[in-house]
């Protein structure tokens, strides 16, 4: 039963809208509006943008991000950067906000990045889902799943092999986390390309002569 839901594409559960991701993505649930693609159909409509990021995951997020930001507010720079953009709050003296993003935002964001790539993927998503009050489609939501119970599998493997003697727990923890990193790589590949898209998508829109946006 587990593993079938590591794969459902069903609605968010009410434990799933519980905690810091969960309040971040809750909100958005229930919303029609999707991305104009989705995260599995990203790396054919801009592959390019999806290899880079798996390859060069930190300065892409820090471009990501800069260039959602002024999507928005266009001409902003980094003034309206804060760790995460605050979708998941803060963790005893790490609040978002208050930690030398106003003075120093680049070098912030490149720690953010390099520190927490993840949780900047999501939050560079997160602006522009905002944004359009974009909804969960359900590739997507099978794809984050997955992801996150590959992670909770390779860290509880990581811990078991690192407390029982047996050798073969070892090898398993290895390859389990190999194929945990590779899934983690293509995943933020695929929302950062599928992020990419939505910007350029909606500026061509709003440029002179732009058309309608019709979804893929």
């Amino acid at each position: 039963m587990s593993c079938l839901f590591c794969f459902s594409g069903d609605p968010l559960s009410e434990d799933e809208k519980k905690g810091k991701y969960g309040n971040a993505l809750g909100p958005y649930a229930s919303y029609n509006q999707k991305y104009d693609i989705t995260m599995c159909k990203a790396p054919c409509s801009e592959p390019c943008c999806c290899l880079i990021s798996m390859v060069c995951m930190c300065p892409v997020q820090v471009y990501m991000r800069h260039r959602a930001l002024n999507h928005v507010e266009p001409g902003s720079g980094w003034k309206n950067y804060i760790c995460c953009q605050g979708l998941f709050g803060g963790c005893m003296c790490l609040q978002p906000g208050k930690m030398g993003e106003k003075t120093c935002p680049v070098p912030c964001m490149c720690l953010e990045a390099c520190i927490c790539p993840g949780a900047a993927v999501s939050a560079t998503s997160g602006v522009i889902r905002q944004e359009y009050s974009l909804g969960l489609d359900e590739d997507d939501v099978k794809l984050i799943r997955c992801n996150n119970c590959l992670q909770i599998a390779s860290c509880l493997c990581t811990i078991i092999a690192c407390i029982t003697p047996c050798e073969g727990d070892d090898l398993f923890a290895q390859v389990l986390n190999t194929i945990a990193d590779i899934v983690f790589c293509s995943v933020t590949g695929c929302m950062t390309a599928q992020c990419y898209h939505e910007i350029n998508l909606r500026e061509k829109m709003n440029a002179p002569g732009g058309n309608e946006m019709q979804r893929h």
